[in-house]
């Protein structure tokens, strides 16, 4: 009954003279017959330039054999059944390698690339497009928080990347990746940005990616993502795949990020981040129905004596504006307040109370007792020898940790030291100190503070079982 209804008013709206208008391209477009013209669509041109610019990178890392069965071997019920003579195996050296790529950003040798290419490398190899040369790079400065790390080699005269503004980039926008997948040498891929501003990807902590389903490979870290001029605009940095194979799903760093950081890294060796001391949150459709805007940074906690509340802020505020920089969500806040120098003030646009008012605050910087050092080690200042890192999505893969082990990872002890004096081993994972539960950097910088004057229980998560260390 309801079919026969619709259509009797279709026909009625028919027989009235109803109708609808579809928009329609335009009928006089050119067609070019390419095997009549003897045309050969090419990007040759536009990207020979870039290419120069995208090196080989390979790395050397040293581990010691033996050391998880001489872990396993001071476990107390090995020590109680064998009456505590138990013997030492003698470490064994072992060597890695890996490859990755990396993009020249400087005539006098400067290349950036992605942290995790470089991370714990004893030896790091830099080979130049067409060039059998092997150079030997130092690390200049690492930020494992945006996966971006700057190395040097001793040469002079090199090819350079023009860099691309990626704030102006749009999705559809024709796309190169340049790199070195599987080790075959250089290659290059073509496809399209599939979307801009992806965040909670869990990669790293500060996250804006380029997408693209250009085909990124393992060997593609840290090479360049070109737009078809050949300007660079992003760092090639992973896939999302079951396989390890390209899906069509690849990640990039944008390249006005790049440029912050690594100019950063070139100029100090770090990256320092201004701090408001808030807690954010994304608007929920319940929520919108609370707020005039319906997009922006919604504040959920606020720390105490933090510049937000020197600067008047609120629990519920929505964060609107950071100097005049719209806000559509608290990704973009946090990338935002990251990107701007402590000590600075800014103006923060807000609502409260359906109202839209502006304050001013004086960030500060992230407070961190984790330094990023020019030999690339991330370090705890007050333990000389001991280099921890956060555990990440990408830490668990590269480690190949479980989903439920939290804590700071060690990843190297240097011999002789104070750490290695107290105990500490590579791939412990400090978990607490005294009754605090250590997650994070900023866990531990609490407990170092809370307990500076005394003697600290470090408990340690060993090989899955617990063992508790003293820190002076």
């Amino acid at each position: 009954m309801n079919k026969v209804i619709s259509l009797s008013l279709l026909t009625a709206l028919s027989l009235f003279g109803a109708s609808i208008t579809l928009e329609q391209m335009p009928k006089d477009s050119q067609r070019i017959d390419a095997t009549q013209s003897n045309v050969i669509l090419s990007y040759h041109n536009a990207i020979k330039e870039s290419k120069k610019s995208v090196v080989n990178i390979a790395t050397t890392k040293k581990s010691k054999q033996n050391d998880e069965l001489n872990a396993l071997m001071q476990n107390p019920f090995f020590k109680e059944f064998f009456g505590n003579r138990l013997p030492e195996f003698r470490q064994q050296e072992r060597k890695s390698h890996s490859l990755g790529s990396g993009v020249i950003i400087s005539k006098d040798g400067y290349i950036v690339t992605n942290n995790h290419v470089i991370e714990g490398a004893d030896e790091i190899v830099i080979t130049l497009p067409n060039d059998e040369k092997e150079y030997k790079a130092k690390v200049i400065g690492e930020d494992p928080k945006t996966d971006l790390a700057v190395v040097k080699i001793d040469a002079k005269n090199l090819n350079v990347a023009q860099f691309g503004d990626s704030s102006n980039l749009l999705e559809g926008d024709v796309v190169f990746a340049i790199g070195n997948p599987f080790g075959v040498g250089e290659t290059i891929t073509q496809g399209i940005i599939s979307a801009l501003n992806k965040s909670n990807v869990g990669l790293n902590q500060y996250e804006n990616f380029i997408q693209t389903d250009a085909s990124i490979n393992p060997g593609n870290s840290g090479g360049a993502l070109v737009d078809s001029r050949g300007a660079l605009i992003g760092i090639n940095s992973a896939i999302l795949s079951k396989s390890g194979g390209n899906n069509g799903i690849g990640f990039a760093i944008p390249s006005n990020m790049v440029e912050k950081i690594a100019s950063s890294l070139i100029e100090s060796g770090k990256v320092e981040r201004g701090y408001m001391g808030v807690s954010i949150a994304d608007l929920t459709k319940d929520l919108k129905e609370l707020y005039e805007n319906k997009q922006g940074a919604l504040i959920l906690m606020i720390e105490k004596n933090s510049p937000a509340e020197k600067g008047g802020l609120h629990v519920s505020d929505l964060i609107l504006e950071v100097d005049g920089i719209k806000i559509k969500n608290a990704n973009e806040l946090k990338n935002t307040i990251a990107s701007i120098s402590p000590e600075k003030s800014i103006a923060i646009t807000y609502e409260r109370d359906k109202k839209v008012k502006t304050t001013k605050i004086k960030l500060t910087k992230m407070d961190s007792q984790s330094v990023t050092s020019k030999d690339g080690k991330s370090t705890l200042s007050s333990i000389e020898g001991l280099s921890i890192v956060e555990i990440t999505p990408q830490t668990r893969q590269q480690y190949q940790l479980s989903r439920d082990v939290e804590g700071l990872l060690v990843i190297e002890v240097e011999e002789e030291s104070k750490a290695e004096k107290m105990g500490f081993r590579e791939g412990d994972i400090i978990i607490q100190i005294e009754q605090m539960r250590i997650t994070s950097l900023e866990d531990l910088n609490q407990a170092l503070k809370e307990y500076k004057n005394s003697k600290k229980r470090v408990i340690i998560n060993r090989q899955n079982y617990r063992a508790i260390l003293v820190m002076p």
